[in-house]
């Protein structure tokens, strides 16, 4: 039996891509969760939470790697920080991250924690890997949702992003993490860098709907890292294939989902 690969976040949108690919390799699973998971051949669930550091040494025993894909509003450096320590005094061989494209670049709070969580790896002792990925479509899209319902859209002048496909993150972790310990890794991105009217128009069009615009200006030092281009990946970053125009498509092509109706108590 091989030692099991030890995934948090495993339930969530990557790790459900991620999980999926390891078993294809021949890879053992082991999930930890804050709620309890159904098991299957080859993954099993290990209950703990990182940001309480709880569960962690029950959930490392035997494990050689980790691949830590929880993330959340508040606490990744905390957690971050758990799983480290935890890998260090469980002898872990390696232990693989992902972030964010510019972490260290923009001053916003998400940033900042994701540079956090970098730096207690490199400074765990524990032979590491980061990857820096680009905005998931699918985090992307109810943000362009979200504007393209106002009667009167609001455009951030200046914000461009670069968008990648979730499946092609997945894939360049497994692969990341199946080999050495390499530090931090070539950036993931998307194949374009787009702004807002471009991400809105893709999504619009489709629906024959359009609402006035009017741009908006990002105050203080976030607008200026994003107008200066900041938040963007460099030219040594790898490129997925898949663009916004892709993804688009994939989701129109996806069957809807039935609404629940709910009995009411007379």
């Amino acid at each position: 039996m091989n030692a099991p690969i030890l995934v948090t976040g495993g339930t969530g949108t990557i790790g459900q891509r991620v999980v999926p690919l390891l078993l294809a390799a021949g890879e053992d699973v082991r999930i930890l969760t804050r709620h309890p998971g159904q098991d299957a051949p080859g993954v099993e669930h290990r209950q703990g939470d990182i940001v309480a550091g709880t569960g962690l040494v029950e959930a490392l025993a035997g494990v050689r790697t980790v691949l830590h894909l929880a993330g959340g509003p508040k606490g990744d450096e905390v957690a971050t920080r758990n799983l480290a320590e935890a890998a260090r005094a469980a002898g872990v061989d390696h232990l693989v991250v992902i972030s964010v494209v510019a972490a260290d670049r923009v001053p916003v709070g998400y940033y900042r924690a994701k540079a956090a969580s970098e730096r207690a790896v490199a400074e765990s002792g524990v032979p590491w890997t980061v990857l820096r990925a680009a905005q998931l479509h699918e985090f992307v899209l109810p943000v362009i949702r979200g504007l393209a319902r106002l009667p009167l859209t609001p455009v951030p002048r200046g914000l461009r992003v670069e968008p990648v496909h979730v499946e092609e993150v997945a894939a360049r972790l497994v692969e990341v993490t199946l080999g050495d310990p390499a530090g931090r890794v070539p950036d993931i991105a998307g194949p374009e860098v787009l702004d807002i009217p471009h991400l809105l128009d893709a999504y619009t069009e489709p629906h024959g709907r359009r609402y006035p615009r009017f741009p908006l200006r990002i105050p203080g030092a976030a607008g200026r890292a994003y107008r200066a281009g900041d938040n963007l990946a460099d030219a040594s970053a790898v490129r997925g294939r898949r663009g916004w125009a892709d993804f688009l498509a994939e989701e129109a092509a996806m069957p809807a989902v039935p609404a629940v109706r709910r009995r009411t108590t007379p």
